[in-house]
């Protein structure tokens, strides 16, 4: 594998080279693609650009001061555990993907990608200066919290490991079955986080809006899970086209089954606790530590076959149907008068007019 930022005597065929450990052509081209999905991924990301600053959050402010002991602390727990889920992925994917992405199209989707959790991030500053009279009391706190920090380690740690091993392998000291192992091992993790934890968190911040309550946090939260919506796809994808594009990943995939369920398995437990965690001092109108669960493991199975797992999970209708409007931002019906528009995208011009579209066609 090359590891010069510009090597002329390059000239391989972008269209022939595999998504990872390869020699990445010279040229980034994007006017033919291997897998045209990311490159649509990218475009779409792109057209969804937001800043929170867009979100006002004045009525949240009021809103928060009339919330119950119990209800301020899950509103707080659970934007505490975005922050530092989001931090992690503000910077993990680039530090960890980028140095062994070979695919043109694959490396501008992970840089796209990246960029858009650090847009989340600023959004969390963004409610805390907002809503909160002392915003350092919110953010000093982070690292206090036990399970919120047990977490984060629990997603970061197979990051870690393949930071460690793509150092290892630029110098010629580790083997590539197993680095590869690790890429698809971590990418799964990255499906378990964008496709359950995050859900989780979405749906105790969409449950106030339900009630009327902190209304300007839950439409900066569906703008996140719009992006996040895109990063599912990006993982859920690469996991099926990988073992196409290269047979160990196929043999990796069949080898690693049972790891990965332990993941989502791993991940749903830690999701529960949590769930313990949130409504320790009660729940709230429409959502409560068994229903959180029941939905937990519900989501956990609609990503696992997904991703082609088997799931140990029964629950098979949504028992938090409301958040589907929340998700599918096309179901909300307001006017653009009374509330912030979160369904427009920034340079989405379909050029798809030809001489022939309106022949037969008179005025």
């Amino acid at each position: 594998m090359s590891y010069s930022v510009f090597d002329p005597e390059n000239h391989r065929d972008h269209l022939k080279v595999r998504a990872f450990l390869d020699d990445a052509p010279t040229i980034a081209r994007f006017d033919r693609q291997k897998y045209p999905f990311l490159e649509k991924l990218t475009d779409q990301q792109l057209s969804f650009f937001w800043r929170p600053g867009e979100v006002d959050l004045y009525r949240d402010s009021k809103d928060f001061k009339t919330l119950s002991h119990h209800e301020k602390h899950i509103f707080t727990s659970n934007l505490k555990r975005q922050i530092l889920l989001d931090s992690v992925q503000g910077r993990a994917p680039v530090a960890a993907f980028g140095p062994i992405v070979s695919l043109p199209e694959l490396e501008c989707w992970i840089q796209t990608w990246t960029f858009s959790e650090t847009i989340h991030s600023r959004s969390y500053t963004h409610i805390i200066r907002n809503v909160y009279s002392d915003p350092s009391s919110v953010l000093d706190g982070i690292l206090d919290i036990g399970p919120v920090v047990d977490c984060a380690r629990d997603i970061s740690a197979l990051y870690d490991q393949l930071i460690e091993v793509n150092t290892d392998f630029a110098r010629g000291l580790s083997d590539e079955p197993y680095h590869k192992e690790l890429i698809w091992k971590t990418l799964m993790s990255v499906n378990v986080l964008e496709g359950v934890r995050f859900y989780v968190s979405f749906a105790c911040s969409w449950a106030f809006a339900e009630l009327k309550k902190m209304e300007g946090n839950a439409k900066i939260i569906k703008l996140i899970a719009r992006d996040e919506n895109l990063h599912l796809a990006g993982t859920q994808q690469l996991l099926k086209v990988l073992p196409l594009d290269d047979p160990d990943f196929a043999g990796i995939r069949d080898a690693t089954r049972s790891d990965c369920v332990e993941l989502f398995v791993r991940a749903v437990d830690q999701e529960k606790a949590w769930a313990k965690y949130l409504f320790k001092d009660g729940s709230m109108i429409g959502l409560n530590e068994r229903v959180l669960c029941d939905y937990i493991e519900w989501i956990a199975d609609k990503r696992m076959k997904a991703v082609g797992l088997p799931s140990p999970y029964k629950v098979r209708d949504n028992p938090l149907p409301w958040t589907q409007k929340w998700i599918a931002g096309s179901e909300v019906q307001v006017a653009p008068q009374e509330v912030e528009v979160s369904s427009y995208q920034v340079g989405a011009v379909k050029q798809d007019v030809t001489d022939d579209t309106f022949r037969g066609f008179t005025l």
